[in-house]
C-alpha cells in the first residue's frame, strides 16, 4: 500500500469570500428570461475578463451557493491517498487498474474509494473524473475491488435492502467502460457517489453528519447533496493531480443525470478541472429553470421529489422561477474559458434538450471576454448524431436517459478537440 499526503499550497481558489448578503426572494426582481451572465446583481454591465473574473465570477458564485445549492464546504487541510490493490496488467495489459482510498478531514468524515485506470505507456493521459451510481465493483469483475457498505439504490445489481453484494461485482460494464477509454489514450477515475453522500433525504450521514448537520435544526443555505458530490469530486482531483500517470492539466468532469448536475457544478468550482460534461442532467443542471416546455421536469417539480439534492432557499422559487437572480447559463459561464459539453437524447424530454442549447447560447457573452476563437457556441442546435464541438459544445442522439459506450465516443472526440 503507497501513501501519499496532499499539500494544499498550490490549490485553485474555488470560492471568493464576498459578503452574500443577498435580498429574500419576494425583494428581488422579476425577469422572465435567463439572467445574463455579464450583468451584476446591481444591473452594471461587465465588459472586461478583469472585471469578470474580479467581480461577477465570484458574485455567481455566491449567489449559487446561497440560493441554489448551498455552501461550499471548507477544503481540508490535507488528503491522503492510500493505494489498496494496483494491477498494472489490468484490461489484457493494456492498463493499469487501482483502487485509493481518499482520507480527509477528522477520521469521522467520509473517504472516498477511487477506482483508476489509467493505459500503458502513455502516461500522463488525459483524465476523465466523475461519481457513479452502482459502485466501483459493478465496473470490474476485479474480485479485489472494495464493496461499498453504504445505502445504494435499490435498482442495482446485487443490492438487497439497499445494500451492495458480490453479486453485482462486474455486472455495470458499459457506463464507464475502462477499455473504450484505454484503447483511446485516456484514464478514468470514478467513485460511488454514496461514499461522499448517499442519496437519501433526512438521514445524517455521509457529509451531513460531518459538517454538524442537525435534524429540524439547519439553515435554508446548508450544503445540499450537488454540492457535497461535487466537491468530493474535488477531493478525488485532490489526488489526481498528484498522480504521475495522470496529466493534471488535462482532467475531464463527467456525470449523467443527477451526476450530470454534480458534474456542472464541479466543473464550475475548480479551474483545475479542463473540460466539462453534463450528460442529460436536466433541471438543477444544464438545463433552464425558466421552463418554455411542460414536458421537462420544473424547479417546482424536483424539489419536491429531491429536497436533499438543493438547498432549502432553492425550493421557494418553485412557483415563481422568474425571480431567481440567475439561471443555469450562469453556472456554465462560471467555467468559461473551459470547454463544455452538453449531451443529451431525443426521447429524454425531462432533461430538456432544446432548453440545454439555449442555455449554451446564453453563456456565451462570458465567453467572449476572452480571446477565444469565434464562434464559441454553434448558430442552431445540430442534428441528431452530430457533434457541435464548438467550445461549448453540444450532442443529441437517438433513445432515452442512460449513459452508454456511444456516449463515451462522443466525450472523447470532443476531448481529442480540446485536451490535445
Amino acid at each position: 500500500m503507497r501513501l501519499l499526503l496532499i499539500s494544499f499550497g498550490v490549490l485553485a481558489v474555488t470560492t471568493a469570500a464576498l459578503p452574500a448578503d443577498f435580498p429574500p426572494l419576494d425583494k428581488l426582481p422579476a425577469s422572465a428570461d435567463m439572467p445574463s451572465p455579464v450583468v451584476m446583481l446591481d444591473g452594471t454591465k461587465v465588459t472586461t475578463k478583469a472585471d469578470w473574473e474580479a467581480k461577477r465570477r465570484p458574485q455567481l458564485k455566491e449567489l449559487f451557493q446561497h440560493y441554489m445549492y448551498g455552501k461550499y464546504p471548507a477544503k481540508p487541510e490535507k488528503v491522503t491517498g492510500k493505494v489498496l490493490f494496483e494491477d498494472a496488467k489490468a484490461f489484457g495489459g493494456k492498463g493499469t487498474l487501482r483502487e485509493v482510498e481518499i482520507t480527509f478531514g477528522p477520521p469521522e468524515w467520509p473517504k472516498i474509494y477511487l477506482l483508476i485506470a489509467t493505459p500503458n505507456g502513455k502516461t500522463p493521459a488525459a483524465c476523465f473524473v466523475g461519481p457513479n451510481f452502482q459502485g466501483n465493483h459493478c465496473l470490474v469483475a476485479d474480485e479485489r475491488v472494495r464493496i461499498t457498505p453504504e445505502w445504494c439504490y435499490p435498482n442495482t445489481p446485487g443490492v438487497k435492502a439497499n445494500k451492495a453484494s458480490a453479486e453485482g461485482r462486474g455486472k455495470v460494464l458499459d457506463v464507464w467502460p475502462f477499455e473504450q477509454a484505454l484503447d483511446k489514450g485516456y484514464a478514468v477515475a470514478t467513485f460511488y457517489s454514496g461514499d461522499i453522500q448517499p442519496d437519501r433525504p433526512n438521514v445524517i450521514e455521509g457529509m451531513r453528519k460531518a459538517l454538524g448537520f442537525t435534524e429540524g435544526k439547519n439553515n435554508p443555505d446548508d450544503t445540499a447533496t450537488v454540492m457535497s458530490w461535487a466537491w468530493g469530486v474535488h477531493r478525488a482531483v485532490d489526488y489526481l493531480v498528484t498522480d504521475p500517470s495522470v496529466d493534471p492539466k488535462r482532467i475531464a468532469v463527467v456525470g449523467h443525470s443527477r451526476l450530470g448536475k454534480t458534474a456542472l457544478l464541479a466543473g464550475a468550482f475548480d479551474d483545475r478541472i479542463a473540460l466539462v460534461i453534463p450528460h442529460q442532467s436536466g433541471c438543477g443542471g444544464a438545463g433552464p429553470s425558466r421552463l418554455k416546455t411542460d414536458k421537462a421536469e420544473s424547479v417546482a417539480r424536483i424539489t419536491k421529489a429531491f429536497p436533499h439534492w438543493f438547498c432549502g432557499n432553492f425550493t421557494a422559487f418553485g412557483p415563481d422561477t422568474s425571480k431567481l437572480p440567475f439561471d443555469q447559463n450562469d453556472l456554465v459561464a462560471i467555467c468559461a474559458p473551459r470547454p463544455v459539453l452538453m449531451t443529451n437524447a431525443e426521447e429524454d424530454l425531462w432533461a430538456n434538450p432544446s432548453g440545454q442549447f439555449e442555455v449554451l447560447k446564453a453563456a456565451a457573452p462570458a465567453y467572449e471576454l476572452y480571446e477565444l476563437a469565434k464562434p464559441v457556441v454553434a448558430d442552431k442546435m445540430p442534428e441528431s448524431g452530430k457533434l457541435a464541438s464548438e467550445r461549448l459544445g453540444y450532442f443529441i442522439r437517438a433513445g432515452k436517459h442512460s449513459m452508454t459506450p456511444d456516449d463515451w465516443k462522443v466525450y472523447m472526440e470532443f476531448a481529442d478537440k480540446w485536451l490535445k
